[in-house]
């Protein structure tokens, strides 16, 4: 069924006014869900033209896009989409920043303790003393991940554990905002064995002194790079500061599409939105904002590897992950993240008539505006 976006912003208007808790009637989950469906079809087009405008674009294995040097392409990233899958490992509850992209925003106070000791790895509570007995008793990953929320807060608690795996020969990456690194904490990490350090330059605004660690990181850990949501702040100011980003030697940007739940969706309340397969929510300009990136990486030869972690990204992601895991055909943990679809984040796009549906039809007699749908 399709929908005229006339149409499609009158529905959502009515959607709003109803109780949060009140689930749609079936004719009106279509309505709802062909509206949606016209407006990430929209949207699929638009990137589709940014897409074949950026020379040398490569594919990983039809799950993801790049442009640059194949050799400086993330082994994190490869293992998250091409083997076993993002193998999270938890330990510190808090940060010295507050983003407003970040998925806890507001709550940051209120995330729960791994507890004193421990570390969290799928799901499970270990001590460092049990890393051998979980490397013989479980299948090992192609990588992990430390992640949740600063490591820099306590990064020498993190110095064992990393040396461990690395004696087991397990790749291992690391997120930080980097605003505490310094050079005895990063040259502590290439020695315990780290392979791979994302920083998260936007949480700082690109600030000089985590452009400074980058270079310093450089000289201890294999491989190192940018992994930010992309927002249009840090695209205006990443190449403001382009050249000196470029000159710390670093090896990939991975842009990660931004996608938004109940904490962060307000900071953004008002903005183009779209939804990925009726899961991740989205501003529309965040994975155009991607593209035009790639592009001007692509034509000005940057020496890095520039990977598009958008939602379709991360869609292939869980189905490899849950595929690794012996999941049934066409299983995935990828959804929504909210409990019930935001109808009022749609009504900024459904009002902007410089997004046009690519196709629309009038409803069908017992979907019309003044017909009993139920």
């Amino acid at each position: 069924m399709y929908i005229s976006k006339a149409d499609a912003l009158t529905w959502f208007e009515f959607f709003c006014q109803l109780p949060d808790d009140e689930p749609l009637p079936p004719r009106q989950q279509e309505i709802a869900l062909a509206a949606l469906s016209q407006i990430e079809e929209a949207e699929a087009a638009r990137v589709e033209k940014l897409r074949s405008e950026i020379p040398g674009l490569k594919s990983l294995g039809g799950r993801s896009f790049y442009v640059g040097d194949d050799a400086r392409f993330p082994r994190g990233c490869r293992s998250c989409l091409l083997g076993t899958g993002l193998s999270a490992v938890r330990k510190t509850n808090r940060c010295n920043l507050r983003c407003p992209f970040c998925y806890d925003y507001g709550e940051m106070e209120l995330q729960p303790p791994i507890g004193a000791g421990y570390w969290e790895i799928g799901g499970t509570r270990f001590r460092a003393e049990d890393l051998p007995l979980l490397l013989s008793a479980s299948n090992r990953p192609t990588g992990i991940a430390y992640v949740y929320l600063e490591p820099f807060m306590e990064i020498e608690l993190y110095l064992p554990v990393i040396r461990a795996f690395h004696e087991a020969g397990i790749y291992q990456h690391l997120y930080t905002n980097g605003t505490l690194a310094t050079g005895e904490n990063l040259r502590a990490l290439g020695a315990a064995g780290l392979d791979e350090l994302r920083f998260n330059l936007g949480a700082s605004n690109c600030a000089d002194r985590v452009i400074e660690a980058i270079g310093i990181a450089k000289q201890h850990i294999p491989m190192v790079g940018i992994e930010t949501p992309m927002t249009p702040d840090f695209f205006e100011t990443f190449l403001q500061k382009k050249d000196a980003v470029l000159a710390t030697g670093l090896d990939f940007i991975n842009c990660a599409e931004l996608h938004l739940n109940p904490n962060n969706l307000e900071n953004y309340w008002g903005e183009p939105m779209y939804m990925y397969r009726q899961g991740y929510l989205s501003p529309t300009w965040s994975h155009e904002l991607t593209l035009q990136l790639m592009r001007r990486a692509a034509e000005e030869g940057w020496p890095v590897a520039v990977h598009d972690c958008c939602n379709a990204t991360k869609f292939a992601r869980d189905l490899n992950l849950r595929a690794h895991e012996g999941g049934w055909f066409g299983a995935s943990a990828y959804g929504m993240e909210f409990g019930a679809i935001p109808y009022a984040a749609f009504l900024p796009i459904l009002e902007d008539d410089s997004f046009p549906f690519l196709r629309e039809a009038p409803l069908p007699e017992g979907y019309r505006i003044g017909d009993v749908v139920l």
